[in-house]
């Protein structure tokens, strides 16, 4: 399952998406879904396995080619580059950054930052996401207000954002944000766990001592974007739902995400409508969100899928595509279509 215990509430939404009951604890909201990545400070917690019990780490470690392809194990070893969560927050998430690579080479020794991109699954009303600065703000009034404690401060100085379901939104290393309780995400983002938080309002957690990697502030905050996000940035940053196509694959993303990590939408209909479009052979991570239908490799079984089930795919599958099926757990029954998110790493070749 690897719903991981978190520092702040949620999960109940990652159960119901699952048809599941409840998540087991007041504080999983988020899911790691095909992780090689564990938690800061931990071992263990955070590594996804296999339905055998293996961890898919050592699965890829001890098969990089047959998991990842050729191309992609020559580019990036035996890493998928990509790390994929589902996001149910309770509470409010405090205002926080990610650090870019180089910041984590310099500081961490470590070979990925942490861009991040959305994909809005659901909304309360009301609830909203805050994305960058919306004016420049000098170094000193940061330090000042998270020396403070001061949310409502950092707050005021971003924008705030209307999402909708189906709107994706990318977020690079460096750009504060936070999101509201209420609004449930896919997330992929570089396989790495690095948060920068800069307040904790409401949370048993002091930023102070857990929120600056363990480098300090005067550190830390080297890592922050100071500048505005403007309207003609954001509109490179957000893909809003309306703009995709009602049936077959649609990119999700913005092409900025494309170094980083991919996303399509697939839709396969039911019986005597069009199957899925073709995939080619690649790692891949699938999360089903509607309907119910079958994944169809070019070696291998078919996979049974239905509404919140998560698969991943291996190169060696081959060629697979998504055939729309009976939903025999749904109330009317019948034959309907499918709908899934494919998430998969960067192109391996492509800005080489």
């Amino acid at each position: 399952m690897n719903q991981v215990e978190h520092f702040y509430p949620g999960g109940d939404r990652i159960a119901a998406l699952r048809g599941q009951g409840a998540p087991g604890g007041p504080r999983r909201p988020e899911k790691w879904i095909a992780s090689m990545t564990t938690m800061t400070s931990q071992t263990e917690r955070g590594l996804s396995r296999l339905p055998d019990g293996t961890r898919l780490r050592d699965a890829v470690a001890a098969d990089p080619v047959g998991w990842l392809g050729p191309e992609h194990a020559a580019r990036f070893g035996a890493s998928t580059e990509l790390l994929v969560k589902l996001l149910d927050p309770g509470g409010r998430l405090p205002v926080h950054l990610h650090p870019d690579r180089a910041f984590a080479r310099r500081h961490l020794g470590l070979p990925h930052g942490k861009t991040e991109a959305w994909i809005v699954l659901g909304v309360d009303p009301g609830a909203r996401v805050r994305l960058g600065f919306a004016e420049p703000v000098r170094l000193p009034e940061v330090r000042a207000l998270v020396d403070a404690g001061d949310a409502a401060g950092l707050l005021g100085l971003m924008r705030t954002l209307e999402v909708r379901p189906g709107d994706a939104v990318l977020v690079p290393a460096g750009v504060p944000h936070s999101i509201d309780a209420g609004v449930f995400l896919l997330e992929l983002q570089e396989p790495s766990d690095l948060s920068i938080l800069l307040e904790a309002d409401g949370l048993d957690l002091d930023p102070h001592r857990e929120g600056h990697l363990g480098l300090g502030f005067d550190v830390a905050l080297t890592a922050l974007r100071l500048d505005a996000l403007g309207e003609d940035e954001l509109g490179t940053l957000v893909v809003p739902g309306e703009r995709l196509h009602a049936s077959g694959q649609a990119d999700l993303l913005p092409v900025a995400a494309s170094p980083y990590f991919r996303a399509h939408r697939l839709r396969a209909g039911g019986a005597g409508s069009p199957d899925g479009p073709v995939i080619d052979p690649g790692f891949a991570v699938l999360l089903v969100v509607g309907g119910a239908g079958r994944l169809v490799p070019d070696a291998g079984e078919e996979v049974p899928l239905r509404r919140g089930d998560a698969v991943v795919v291996p190169y060696a599958c081959g060629r697979w595509r998504l055939e729309g099926g009976e939903d025999t757990a749904g109330a009317a029954g019948g034959d309907v279509g499918v709908e899934a998110i494919l998430c998969r790493p960067p192109s391996p070749v492509e800005g080489r």
